[in-house]
């Protein structure tokens, strides 16, 4: 699968690929170009250009491939418009599940459209933040990309929040095989939250950081745990801000 997103705006290739969409209005829907999620619908003003093109987030998205089974539950956590959720769903086929978890409302009615769109089963849309504790949190969605959206002192919004311990003891969802968690801060305190649920059923985490205080403070959290830390662009775990992390030790 070529890395057509990598292409640069600014090159004759890259301005070639992407004229046609100039005259495509943003709401319009179209198909998903190559990877597995190829001749999927997609909402063209859900996202940037690696949306459409199926080159998102390229090696993440190869290293998912690799890990999600049949069957699997995966949490998609911070799962935006659903780019995740949708690649997720089609991995883990009809036996599995999938948990997409995404308190800003502007994406949970683009994530919700893309389930719609494409007729998706299995998966359930939680339009929750997760942390470390249920209550509410301020949300920031004053940010011009929108998927960058985070808990915040300052937000311009109120949200539900929730602990994955908490849900899971009430059997409100199912434990997981796999957890995508890209959180724009709240890396930590989800962990906290989650302690239980990891160290009881150990799944595999795909962990994006955000400060290095937090990365620390995930690295540690889960090498107490017994993780086992890599990644998938290939640097050490120390100085990456991506983490995937295997149980076992």
């Amino acid at each position: 699968m070529p890395n057509f997103s990598g292409i640069s705006k600014q090159s004759l290739i890259g301005k070639l690929l992407r004229a046609p969409l100039r005259l495509i209005p943003r709401w319009a829907v179209i198909p998903i170009l190559q990877g597995p999620l190829r001749g999927k619908k997609w909402r063209l003003g859900s996202g940037g250009d690696g949306f459409w093109l199926g080159s998102y987030e390229f090696y993440k998205q190869k290293a998912l491939q690799r890990e999600i089974k049949p069957g699997d539950v995966v949490y998609d956590i911070g799962s935006n418009a659903g780019f995740y959720t949708m690649l997720a769903s089609v991995m883990v086929g009809d036996s599995g599940h999938v948990y997409s978890f995404e308190p800003a409302p502007d994406n949970v009615r683009e994530l919700r459209k893309h389930m719609e769109l494409n007729r998706i089963k299995n998966c359930t849309v939680l339009p929750v933040a997760v942390s470390s504790t249920d209550g509410e949190a301020f949300f920031d969605t004053t940010a011009s990309d929108r998927c960058i959206g985070r808990i915040a002192a300052s937000g311009n919004l109120r949200v539900p929040m929730v602990a994955l311990d908490g849900l899971i003891a009430r059997k409100e969802i199912r434990p997981p095989n796999l957890m995508k968690i890209d959180i724009e801060g709240a890396e930590l305190d989800l962990l906290h939250g989650a302690s239980e649920t990891i160290q009881h059923f150990r799944p595999i985490i795909f962990l994006a950081t955000h400060g290095p205080e937090i990365h620390s403070g995930c690295i540690a959290l889960l090498s107490e745990w017994k993780y086992r830390l890599t990644t998938w662009d290939g640097k050490p775990p120390e100085s990456a801000d991506e983490l995937i992390a295997y149980p076992g030790g």
